[in-house]
């Protein structure tokens, strides 16, 4: 059961880093306008994201990378606040946009758990 936890995971991370090619433009438009190369951080982003997922399922790199993933989430968290403060500017439900908030430790703690998967 810990290695389905582990292998979803890492598939719902590369999904959310192809995501940020397929969908750039929604991606952009979550970030602030004053926060300068926004399409660049969103490729960037995805790319981290579609890596790091690889570097989780990679048994070697899987504790560090764990790590780095729920790093990453925190370092995102932000974006998710802004984006449930400002909900008039997306085409989702605000209460949505506000249980994406949880959900953010949740994948946290998922991450946590799928890195010490041997």
């Amino acid at each position: 059961m810990k290695k389905i936890a582990l292998y979803v995971f890492a598939i719902l991370f590369i999904l959310a880093g192809i995501s940020h090619f397929a969908l750039e433009p929604f991606f952009t438009g979550a970030m602030p306008d004053w926060v300068p190369f926004r399409p660049a951080i969103v490729y960037i982003s995805g790319v981290i994201e579609i890596l790091l997922a690889i570097g989780l399922l990679y048994k070697p790199t899987r504790r560090k990378v764990g790590i780095l993933i729920a790093i990453f989430l925190v370092l995102i968290f932000p974006v998710n606040i802004y984006m449930a403060l400002e909900p008039e500017q997306y085409s989702i439900p605000a209460f949505a946009l506000w249980l994406r908030l949880p959900l953010q430790f949740v994948l946290i703690w998922w991450v946590l758990k799928v890195r010490k998967v041997g």
